[in-house]
């Protein structure tokens, strides 16, 4: 409990150096409490004294490892305390041996953490002292000499300290007096001296109480009866010739070894003269380990010592006459420590299986090793195979920490047996062993080189010598046009087939390969084997956002209206991942937003909605950050910045955008040129999405490209077809399938809106022809998906198209209300706001570059 237990914290150095090494925290609690509290009683805070919380505890899957057969303690870990799990009695746990206590370890994971707990047990008075007998019987000559001594039988009280033993009382008589002695381990035992004459023809019998009394509050005391018979003379006591006799025996020394001989004489003759030997106030084990010869003295070994045990022995030997006189002497044996304990392992903590890509130093295991055995013998050593990427370093005593020290290679070798082997300092050492079976998780880390050993081929011959002497030599074939010899080299002798260069899944994503096995007879005879070389995806790509297109002048904004509910579909985010398999499966993440509490992200179609209702209350522009991450190990992430207007009107929008940039080259024709990305054509009314797999996307592109009064009745298609795109035009439209002109050429800055007309259509012509990726439409700078429906896509279209000859300086703007278009013009341009005629007969055919630059 608090009010009776006593905290004390020790911080080793040492401990601190090698938790710097491997990464173990580790620390040092102790507490005191008494015996005998009741289940459930603390004993301390634990997370408070070890300065954790109890989220860390839980997370850590913190628990109690022990030796003790019994568990006398129980972490609560929602409590974050230390409380009492079982009965806990001094006496049995610990003897007559002080200080009592126990320790155990709190373990904790992710990150390793290690604290050593002592609890120490304080005894309580809940023993009385107690003789062996309830009687004990003497048989004194009534020649007894005054000063005799005569042992008494001593009391054993199981508490100890002020609890113990304290004192002897013997009852009021004038015949005897009491003497008490201390034992050097502290036993206390008494004599009774004779302080008068005895006369047996007075006093043949005489009977008195000896009382053993502790030192506890209040005191407790057991009593044992003294039956003296008095004798008649025999004038002389036996005298042993030493008064302390000393011996040693090793603790594997065989049963019926003789340890010592003890030798009193007597000046008597006849029967008073004859001596027997016994022990005198031993406690009972001590009498199944050691016989005494009662009438040769000799003690003989009958049972088994242990020095961890018990290291020495301190026996009391009587002598006695046949008149009843005695005398005692004391015999200590020393117990000599043998190595006769080999270490005990124990694996506290075992990751397995850990990553290739692992650093050193990376704790693979806790170890335990426990040697029963005392000073040298019990030092212990902890070692592990040196050809082995492993290391053992020792923590805490006993405990020592199985770490990396060096990198794997999973493809080289995908599993360690680990053999941990324990060393006493013994003479001769004893070991013992444990196997650590360790396995290698694969990791994303593999790229070949050029020169790298792929595989090898072997080929047999039954003939001898010259005729069976194999050579080996690639076909010459073709692998996607280039020679196969271009890709991997054969040796001629060992058959083993390299790398010639660095390969790419992304461009070829297999090898088949014959190889001819030639021999050097005469004729020379050959076979051939085809080898298939399948080339492995890396995760070597990162994501790719197709759209929103990330211009470097101009601003692109989605445009929400205020009215807007929850779930409303701003826009989408579309990527696409080169790479294959789990590296091409993306997802999409909110990173930053102006609101966080307005937008989210569909983490599989990027999707960008509303979570909430729209208000007046929010700001015009938004910004948000969307991040696009592949799943391969590791992973690769591309980001895009998304702008959104909420506004009802597009005028609202220029208002509060007045701070966007103005291009100053075509827009349009600049990005198609420049980009990286693939290249994005407009989406037309009819779009259809239908099949075929292309990317990460599957798409079949049909698109209106036919010039006719109304583009959104146009019977000319342009669609994908096995490998190739083909323009694809009925007897509606006037022209046939054609080739364009080429891309450098039909790219030239434009003269006139005319030919900047022809650029834009051949463009759209050029990238569906030639496109392997998802096409995806080009939206203008100015673009804001906000209103309507066409197609697939909900869009509202803003673009540059005053009427001028050099479209790239214009600052007129083309926007679509509703089913109407309408031409917005600034200070810049003559003329004021007007309405433009219908969308009908503004999409005519166009007859003059005024009018295509209308359009």
């Amino acid at each position: 409990s608090p009010s009776c237990s006593s905290r004390v914290w020790s911080v080793w150095s040492f401990l601190l150096f090698m938790w710097c090494l491997t990464h173990i925290v580790s620390g040092q609690i102790r507490y005191t409490i008494p015996e005998e509290m009741k289940r459930g009683s603390l004993i301390g805070n634990v997370a408070q004294d070890l300065g954790l919380d109890v989220q860390r505890l839980r997370s850590g899957r913190a628990r109690i490892v022990t030796r003790q057969s019994i568990q006398y303690t129980e972490l609560k870990t929602d409590k974050r305390i230390l409380v009492v799990n079982e009965r806990i009695d001094r006496e049995q746990l610990c003897g007559d041996v002080t200080p009592c206590s126990f320790s155990f370890e709190v373990i904790l994971e992710n990150p390793m953490e290690l604290h050593q707990v002592t609890v120490e047990i304080t005894d309580i008075n809940d023993n009385s002292p107690m003789f062996r007998k309830d009687e004990m019987k003497f048989e004194i000559s009534e020649s007894a000499t005054l000063g005799s001594r005569f042992i008494l039988p001593g009391a054993e009280d199981a508490d100890v300290g002020s609890n113990g033993l304290q004192k002897y009382i013997l009852t009021a008589n004038d015949v005897f007096g009491l003497k008490q002695h201390s034992n050097p381990d502290g036993r206390k035992y008494a004599e009774m001296i004779l302080q008068k004459p005895l006369d047996r023809e007075c006093e043949p019998k005489i009977t008195l109480k000896l009382i053993a009394v502790d030192g506890g509050n209040p005191h407790r005391s057991g009593t044992v009866n003294i039956d003296i018979t008095v004798l008649d003379v025999n004038d002389n006591p036996p005298v042993f010739n030493q008064s302390v006799y000393r011996a040693m025996v090793s603790e594997n020394a065989l049963k019926g070894t003789d340890i010592t001989t003890v030798n009193a004489s007597d000046a008597d003759s006849g029967s008073n003269g004859l001596i027997t030997y016994k022990f005198s106030n031993v406690k009972e084990q001590v009498t199944d380990i050691f016989y005494l010869d009662e009438v040769t003295g000799t003690v003989t070994l009958t049972g088994q010592v242990d020095y961890e045990k018990d290291k020495k022995y301190e026996i009391m030997i009587e002598a006695m006459d046949q008149g009843g006189l005695t005398d005692s002497s004391k015999v200590l044996i020393e117990i000599v420590d043998v190595n006769d304990n080999a270490p005990v392992i124990n694996v506290m903590s075992f990751s397995s299986p850990v990553p290739e890509d692992s650093p050193s130093g990376t704790t693979v295991a806790i170890i335990n090793v426990i040697d029963a055995d005392s000073e040298k013998s019990g030092q212990v050593t902890c070692t592990t195979d040196s050809i082995l990427p492993f290391k053992i370093k020792s923590t805490l005593r006993n405990y020592f920490a199985l770490i990396t020290d060096s990198p794997f290679d999973r493809e080289v070798v995908p599993e360690y047996n680990i053999t941990v082997r324990a060393t006493d300092s013994g003479s001769p050492p004893l070991s013992s062993t444990t196997i650590l079976r360790l396995k290698i998780s694969d990791v994303n880390d593999n790229n070949n080189s050029p020169g790298m050993s792929i595989f090898s081929v072997k080929a047999r011959d039954i003939d001898w010598n010259q005729n069976a002497r194999v050579s080996y030599f690639l076909e010459e074939t073709q692998i996607n046009g280039s020679p196969t010899s271009s890709y991997v080299s054969i040796n001629t002798e060992t058959g083993a087939i390299h790398a010639v260069r660095s390969f790419d899944y992304e461009q070829i994503k297999q090898l088949q390969l014959i190889v001819k096995a030639q021999d050097g007879g005469s004729p020379r005879l050959s076979s051939n084997v085809t080898v298939k070389i399948l080339i492995q995806d890396q995760n070597d790509n990162p994501p790719q956002v197709l759209y929103p297109v990330q211009t470097g002048g101009s601003v692109v904004a989605e445009m929400v209206p205020r009215s807007a509910d929850v779930g409303y579909l701003v826009t989408k985010v579309v990527a696409v991942d080169v790479d294959s398999g789990q590296n091409a499966w993306l997802s999409y993440k909110l990173q930053k937003a102006t609101d966080r509490a307005l937008f989210e992200v569909g983490s599989q179609n990027g999707e960008i909605r509303t979570i909430r209702q729209v208000s007046d209350k929010d700001a015009v522009k938004q910004r948000l950050s969307v991040i696009v991450e592949d799943n391969g190990q590791p992973s690769r992430s591309a980001t895009v910045i998304v702008n959104v207007a909420v506004a009802d009107s597009f005028p609202e929008v220029l208002s509060e955008f007045s701070d966007f940039p103005h291009d100053k080259e075509w827009r349009q024709s600049r990005i198609l040129y420049h980009s990286n990305l693939p290249v994005i054509p407009y989406y037309p009314p009819r779009y259809s999405d239908t099949l075929g797999t292309t990317g990460t996307l599957q798409h079949v592109y049909n698109y209106e490209v036919c010039r006719t009064t109304d583009s959104r009745k146009s019977d000319c298609k342009f669609g994908g077809a096995g490998s190739q795109n083909v323009l694809i035009m009925d007897p509606s439209c006037s022209g046939t399938m054609q080739r364009i002109q080429s891309e450098k050429s039909i790219l030239d800055e434009p003269d006139s809106p005319l030919e900047v007309m022809k650029i834009y259509r051949w463009r759209q012509s050029r990238i569906l022809y030639h496109s392997n990726l998802p096409v995806i439409p080009y939206y203008p700078p100015r673009y804001s998906d906000t209103l309507g429906t066409t197609g697939t896509l909900q869009h509202v279209y803003n673009y540059e198209v005053c009427r001028t000859t050099d479209s790239r300086k214009s600052d007129c703007k083309f926007g679509r209300a509703g089913s109407q278009n309408v031409l917005i013009m600034d200070p810049s341009c003559s003329g004021t706001m007007q309405r433009m005629q219908s969308e009908k007969s503004i999409l005519d055919e166009p007859d003059s570059p005024l009018e295509v630059s209308s359009v």
